[in-house]
C-alpha cells in the first residue's frame, strides 16, 4: 500500500505506541483519526503532528456514541484505508486479588472495544476499491502466559484468535488484517506488574516503523502475524 493520501483509523493515539504510530503514518502523509479518552493528550498530539492529525475523544466501549462517530464521520467519498486497534488495558495480579473491575476493563478494551470498532468499520472498509488493511496489536502474552497475568493473558489470546478467524474471513475482500504480538515496549504500560521501562525494551517509534513496513507490503503479500521482541530485554547495568 502507497500510504501518501490514505485515510487511517487509530485507537489508543494518546500515548505511547499509538502516538508513535500517529506520528509514523502522519510522515508518510497519511490522515490519521486518532481516537483515545485523554482530550488533552490528543490535541497536544495534534500542535506536534499539525493538520493531518485529527483528534477523536472517545472511549471505543461505548458502542452508541462509537455508532454514531463512525456514521458522522464516514461516507462514500470518505472511505477508511487502515483500521490500527491499538487500545489496551493492562493490569496485572493474581487471580484471588486482582479487582473484578480491572477484570472487565481489560476485557471491555481490550476485546469488546476492538470489535466494536472493527465490525463498525468492516461494511466501509469492504466498499473501498483497493485494498484495506487491519492491525491489531496484540502481544507476545498472546502466546504465552506469566503468572499474575491471567487477565491481560486471556485478552491478547483473544487478540489473536480474532485476527486469525477474521484474516480468513476478510481476505477474498481484499482486506488484509494482521495481528502484531511486541516483547516488552518502553513505556510505563507493565508499572503495574513491578516492571519498570528501560531502553532496552523495544522503542515505540522502532516499533511503528515497522507496522509501517508491514502497511506498504505489497497488495497480493500479507502478513497475518508477526511477533516483535527486544534482541536484549534485560536493564542495562
Amino acid at each position: 500500500m502507497n500510504l501518501n493520501n490514505k485515510i487511517a483509523v487509530l485507537t489508543g493515539a494518546s500515548s505511547g505506541l499509538g502516538s508513535a504510530i500517529a506520528s509514523a503514518l502522519v510522515k508518510e502523509n497519511t490522515k490519521v483519526y486518532g481516537i483515545g479518552r485523554n482530550e488533552n493528550s490528543l490535541h497536544n498530539l495534534q500542535k506536534d503532528l499539525g493538520p493531518l492529525f485529527y483528534p477523536v475523544v472517545l472511549d471505543i466501549t461505548n458502542q452508541e456514541k462509537l455508532k454514531d462517530w463512525v456514521s458522522s464521520t464516514f461516507s462514500a467519498e470518505n472511505i477508511p484505508d487502515i483500521l490500527i486497534n491499538n487500545a489496551g488495558s493492562g493490569g496485572f495480579g493474581n487471580i484471588d486479588e486482582l479487582p473484578e473491575s480491572e477484570w472487565l476493563t481489560m476485557i471491555n478494551t481490550n476485546l469488546n472495544g476492538m470489535y466494536f470498532i472493527t465490525s463498525n468499520l468492516i461494511p466501509l472498509l469492504k466498499k473501498n476499491p483497493t485494498t484495506t488493511h487491519i492491525i491489531n496489536i496484540g502481544s507476545i502474552l498472546g502466546n504465552t502466559g506469566r503468572a499474575g497475568g491471567s487477565a491481560y493473558c486471556t485478552t491478547k489470546y483473544g487478540v489473536r484468535g480474532f485476527s486469525e478467524a477474521l484474516f480468513k474471513e476478510l481476505r477474498a475482500d481484499y482486506i488484509k488484517v494482521t495481528c502484531v504480538n511486541p516483547g516488552s515496549i518502553d513505556t510505563g504500560f507493565f508499572k503495574s506488574s513491578g516492571i519498570n521501562s528501560h531502553e532496552n525494551m523495544l522503542q515505540p517509534s522502532n516499533l511503528a516503523n515497522t507496522i509501517i513496513h508491514v502497511l506498504e507490503t505489497p497488495d497480493n503479500m500479507l502478513i497475518n502475524e508477526l511477533t516483535v521482541r527486544p534482541l536484549d530485554p534485560r536493564k542495562p547495568a
